[in-house]
């Protein structure tokens, strides 16, 4: 298992680079509303979705994604009002973080919030990382996006084993802490920095590199927990099986998903 999971990622790491860095701004959004497609599929699973209600999402994801393919470039007011919007749909979203319990079973109001949850998340998601990938610097902006998601992964992960204590989420995420949580961000902030102070790319203040690195570590979280009470109600392990030993696109990008818009909009309000 472990030996498939190093494989995967050996893959999956230089595969997603080579998109960021090598694929034309077109090329890269037509990846990135395929890969975002394939999560949609997931999620028809873990809202546990009917056949008919499934396609109909799917059928409505792919119309909304060959929507913003053919209207782009978005004007800059009108991108800026669309982040904002889906940092408050993701607010609206973590909520239901509070009101979960373990035992949960999915019910009709799962299977609407679930299908209204997909399409904003998917959307919003590749509407974020496209318009970043078209920004001055782009691939290094979104580069910085995927070291921040990354770091603050692995922060917290450390963190958490060597100083865990709090619990931040039992029910959804048992080995999850507050103390993760604080690694994770540090971590990132020191990540924001190598990448603008040592890798160059764009030229911003130490206050705006903090606020990106910490707006985006937490929202990541947030995301990671917001697939996880899905999964959990529906009791799958995995959201998929694209990514051997990872699970699927859900799985992988959960955190990307909900950090996107909100590293999107400060980078937005505070960079530009």
């Amino acid at each position: 298992m472990l030996k498939t999971r190093i494989i995967t990622a050996l893959i999956i790491l230089p595969a997603t680079l080579a998109a960021v860095f090598l694929a034309p701004p077109w090329l890269f959004r037509i990846m990135v509303a395929v890969l975002l497609l394939a999560g949609c599929s997931e999620f028809r699973r873990i809202a546990d979705l009917g056949p008919r209600a499934g396609w109909i999402l799917l059928t409505l994801q792919a119309v909304v994604f060959i929507f913003l393919l053919l209207a782009w470039p978005i004007p800059r007011p009108v991108a800026v009002g669309l982040l904002a919007a889906a940092c408050g749909a993701w607010v609206l979203q973590f909520t239901r973080l509070s009101r979960f319990h373990a035992g949960d079973q999915p019910n009709d109001r799962f299977r609407r919030l679930g299908f209204l949850s997909a399409i904003g998340s998917l959307s919003f998601g590749f509407f974020a990382l496209c318009w970043l990938r078209d920004q001055d610097n782009g691939a290094i902006v979104i580069f910085l996006l995927f070291l921040l998601i990354w770091a603050s992964d692995v922060g917290a992960y450390f963190s958490g084993r060597l100083l865990g204590r709090h619990k931040l989420a039992p029910q959804i995420s048992p080995k999850k802490t507050w103390e993760g949580v604080y690694g994770g961000v540090a971590l990132a902030i020191a990540a924001a920095f190598l990448v603008a102070r040592v890798l160059g790319g764009f030229d911003v203040s130490a206050a705006a590199l903090v606020a990106l690195a910490v707006v985006t570590a937490l929202a990541s979280v947030g995301g990671d927990l917001f697939i996880s009470i899905h999964k959990r109600t529906v009791a799958l392990a995995d959201t998929g099986s694209l990514f051997p030993g990872h699970g699927g696109v859900l799985d992988r990008y959960d955190s990307l998903l909900a950090g996107a818009p909100f590293y999107a909009l400060a980078y937005a309000l505070l960079v530009q």
